[in-house]
């Protein structure tokens, strides 16, 4: 996302301070992956939240906003409040059934946590936050979800399930931390012994590819989904060599030979950009283009004025390698009297503590 969010950095300044940086040390948590806070706040109480979650977690925040604004929902008995919570649950799959929210950007590529914090409305998720889950639950497919809920006194199972409906196909991070008038008072121990209890995805070795055009060999930083682990399965058994074709003036693009596991979104892919097409075609970008894709990657050390150079633009079968080394970089880079149990990364970078990925030990490649 470039993080082009709404960065509460004036109210989120402790996050850089050195109590925070001592707060995030205590928390065990470990070393988070890339993590979004998302949240709607009425009356403040959940903007409170954040604020103490971002002392104990490094994260980007983006509040939801109301299109409408200035508008009372709980005057007259709730009565505006009740009429959307209402509206959502007689048609909950119509997009015109949720009110209308500010523009928020439109992609989570990159994140791999997001903690969702939202006020209870008689006993159902806020209905703007609804909206935002509504249209960007499916880009959560992948994430790690967690869930924070503030109320007066009324129990979150109603939220819960609002959100589970809403991302149906992401992963819990653990149970639900509910936030109510009568334990606020405790909220900072009550978020550091919530934090314990989290599966959060942790960080991990980017993951890089390297592409052959005509000699020239470039290093690609792959994403962190289904596809791109299938990918790697598949070099892992060698360089595939593919023949592709430059299209619209803006992509060379051919088929895999395989299909490879698909998490389409609507995206404007930039230049340099490697993406998934129909599960079962690659595309690399030297332009940009508005279309349903999954992201793969990115090529990196190159410039826009130089991608269609590399990328034979305008050529009608370019013959395209990709492999997990190359000669110039990666095995190259590594002592041949490397210690028995030392990783090295596929850049030839020695790592002590190697995660999830392909490494390098004893001059072989090994999955963690």
């Amino acid at each position: 996302m470039k993080r082009l969010l709404f960065l509460l950095t004036t109210l989120m300044g402790l996050s850089c301070s050195h109590d925070a940086a001592e707060a995030t040390a205590q928390t065990p948590t470990g070393h988070l992956a890339k993590t979004l806070v998302v949240y709607y706040s009425y009356t403040g109480d959940c903007r409170d939240i954040v604020t103490e979650l971002t002392r104990h977690i490094e994260a980007d925040v983006l509040e939801i906003q109301p299109a409408e604004k200035g508008l009372k929902y709980e005057a007259n008995g709730y009565a505006l409040g009740t009429q959307l919570l209402n509206a959502i649950k007689a048609n909950p799959d119509d997009a015109a059934s949720y009110p209308a929210i500010d523009p928020v950007p439109t992609s989570l590529d990159g994140y791999r946590n997001i903690v969702i914090v939202t006020p209870l409305w008689w006993s159902q998720m806020a209905a703007l936050m609804q909206t935002y889950l509504f249209h960007h639950g499916p880009q959560m497919a992948d994430k790690t979800i967690a869930l924070v809920v503030s109320s007066a006194s009324s129990g979150i199972s109603g939220v819960v399930a609002d959100c589970k409906r809403l991302v149906p196909e992401a992963t819990w991070a653990g149970d639900a931390l509910w936030i109510n008038n009568q334990n606020r008072s405790r909220m900072g121990t009550l978020v550091t012994d919530w934090l314990q209890t989290q599966h959060f995805q942790t960080s991990q070795e980017s993951l890089d590819m390297y592409i052959t055009i005509d000699r020239q060999t470039q290093r690609a930083t792959l994403a962190d989904n289904p596809a791109t682990q299938a990918l790697v399965e598949k070099l892992q058994d060698g360089p595939l060599t593919l023949t592709l074709s430059a299209s619209g003036g803006f992509e060379i693009w051919g088929p895999l030979g395989f299909s490879l596991p698909t998490h389409d979104q609507h995206v404007t892919a930039q230049p340099g950009d490697i993406v998934l097409y129909n599960g079962s075609n690659i595309c690399l970008f030297y332009g940009s283009n508005s279309w349903s894709y999954t992201p793969l990657g990115k090529i990196a050390d190159l410039s826009e004025s130089e991608l269609p150079t590399f990328l034979k633009a305008g050529e009608t079968h370019i013959r395209v390698t990709l492999s997990l080394t190359s000669d110039a970089t990666a095995l190259r880079g590594i002592p041949a009297d490397q210690p028995r149990d030392t990783f090295y990364t596929l850049g030839g970078r020695r790592t002590e503590h190697p995660a999830n990925g392909v490494f390098i030990k004893s001059g072989k490649k090994v999955i963690r």
